[in-house]
């Protein structure tokens, strides 16, 4: 109050009186800062990442440039006026990554541009020669066909390579027809814009061959070896976390399905390999264009063949992403079984890797080698481990009995194999119906006279504990049980029947792996095949 009826008086602090401006602070400085800091270290590791892109960056410069000088000096602008414009519009389109999409956009646009000027010539003349009045009537019509015709026959499916020369025939006619209607000359029109872009062409080509040329060619066998390095390098990685995890720490399921594994560096590599195929069928593409070149010293070379070697190996992919699937379930086999096929299982996926390897090895060294050794190799422990799970197939089950030793002999397997049985059987006794009534009995006979019934529940919450340690996946069936606080009747099948399915997975996982290597045949038949045409040496030639 201000001693005055009905007035206030209100004291506002000078520093509430201060008022930032926005764009004044230093955290937002620090935080631009920070920012392009961040943006400029990204493009330094995407350029270092494959130093080709300052390359073909570079080249696109001085290739424009180039044809600029044209339009910069006096001399050459006299002669071509604004026509020379199509020098640099052709430049800028034709100038793909490697040499081989340069000559192959080059015919394309330079076959596409001679059959415009020629129509565009030829339907000029006609239109001048029926008169002022149908002339505009004439260029229309040829306008509207043209445009209709070129759009229906680059969607034919044996043309679609050469869409792109469509396109160029449609736009260059549709430009030359009207700026020669406009100008009064077509013909004139005409043959400047065909010089323009052949001068954009052919510097367009001589700077993509002779400054740093980046040949499809070898894109293509780089990537081909690099995928024969990723599905080795996958599978002995899938194999070892199978092998070694002990189910204690699964990812949730949400998060497994985003593909999220930080600590499996080669999953992504392979990953990459399966959508390989769009990549592989464009480089060989291009390289066709190409002359012969370094390591590719002869004409026809037979591009196709890394197309197929590239289809089969993708196969080999596919199982390698089926065992990183298992190897992620939510369903796992317990630790000790999958340790009792432990030196099998190793084994082949180490024998398989190495062969993948070798392969891609030939390849990028472009030789021939024997590759019987290898396969036994491969063939002898795959059927190792074919014969392990025959013969011991029993401990897949649930309910399984010991088998007969006098119709089967058994052999031996790692010293775990006894403990393992041991404690694969041991819940299966515990959990059986007499037992379990027994140690019930038992347990209420020991207790005292008003004991609380809660106390009972610590031997359920040990069969809990221990159903819990020797599955890894965790059952519904398992958590009813909690619900419910005892045991059902049907509890007994429901175990057996999670047991069996947690075995199961690695059943699943062996199969896999085996189906993987019968996938090696065919492709050891693909890459000698490819070695045949490509006339690879002979190993110590």
């Amino acid at each position: 109050m201000n001693g005055k009826k009905g007035s206030f008086e209100i004291n506002i602090p000078p520093e509430a009186t201060k008022s930032k401006l926005p764009g004044t602070s230093k955290e937002g400085s620090i935080g631009a800062f920070s920012s392009c800091k961040a943006w400029i270290w990204s493009v330094w590791e995407f350029a270092k990442e494959d130093s080709n892109r300052v390359k073909f960056a570079l080249k696109v410069g001085l290739a424009v440039l180039l044809v600029s000088l044209l339009i910069l000096f006096r001399a050459p602008y006299d002669i071509f006026g604004t026509n020379i414009i199509w020098s640099i519009l052709t430049v800028a389109i034709m100038f793909e990554y490697t040499v081989g999409a340069t000559f192959n956009r080059g015919f394309n646009r330079a076959l596409g541009s001679l059959l415009a000027g020629v129509l565009a010539i030829a339907v000029a003349q006609l239109a001048i020669q029926s008169g002022r009045v149908a002339e505009p009537i004439i260029i229309g019509i040829s306008i509207f066909l043209i445009g209709s015709i070129t759009s229906f026959m680059k969607l034919w499916p044996s043309l679609v390579p050469y869409e792109y020369g469509f396109r160029v025939i449609l736009f260059t006619y549709c430009l030359i027809i009207v700026s020669g209607y406009r100008m009064g000359n077509p013909i004139t029109t005409a043959m400047d814009r065909l010089y323009s872009i052949a001068i954009g062409g052919f510097v367009a080509v001589l700077v993509n061959v002779f400054v740093f040329p980046i040949w499809a060619g070898e894109q293509l066998h780089k990537e081909l070896v690099n995928s024969f390095n990723s599905v080795a390098d996958s599978l002995e990685e899938c194999v070892k976390k199978y092998l070694e995890d002990e189910g204690l720490d699964h990812p949730e399921f949400s998060k497994t399905v985003m593909d999220e594994f930080p600590d499996e560096p080669n999953y992504r590599r392979c990953k990459s390999t399966l959508n390989s195929s769009a990549k592989l069928e464009s480089l060989a593409n291009s390289a066709k264009w190409e002359p012969p070149h370094g390591k590719f010293g002869h004409f026809f070379y037979p591009w196709s063949e890394y197309v197929k070697v590239g289809a089969v190996l993708r196969y080999c992919a596919y199982e390698v992403m089926a065992l990183h699937g298992v190897l992620h379930s939510e369903i796992q086999a317990p630790h000790n079984l999958r340790f009792t096929f432990y030196s099998e299982i190793q084994e082949a996926a180490t024998h398989a890797a190495e062969l993948v390897r070798s392969l891609g090895k030939d390849i990028s060294n472009m030789k021939r080698s024997p590759k019987t050794s290898l396969l036994k190799k491969v063939h002898s422990a795959t059927e190792r481990l074919q014969r392990a799970i025959d013969m011991h197939s029993y401990l897949l089950t649930s309910n399984f009995d010991p088998p007969d030793n006098s119709s089967k002999p058994l052999t031996k397997l790692p010293v775990t194999f006894s403990t393992t049985q041991y404690d694969l059987s041991n819940p299966l006794t515990e959990f059986d119906s007499n037992s379990t009534e027994n140690n019930l009995s038992q347990i209420n006979e020991n207790m005292p006279s008003g004991t609380p019934p809660q106390q009972t529940e610590s031997y359920h919450e040990m069969m809990r504990k221990q159903s819990r340690r020797l599955h890894s996946w965790p059952s519904r069936e398992v958590d009813a049980f909690e619900e419910e606080g005892g045991l059902s009747m049907d509890f007994l099948p429901r175990m057996k029947a999670l047991e069996s399915t947690a075995a199961l997975s690695l059943a699943n996982f062996t199969s896999l792996l085996i189906e993987f290597v019968a996938r090696l045949d065919h492709l050891v038949e693909a890459v000698d095949e490819l070695s045949k045409m490509a006339k690879f040496n002979h190993e110590g030639v």
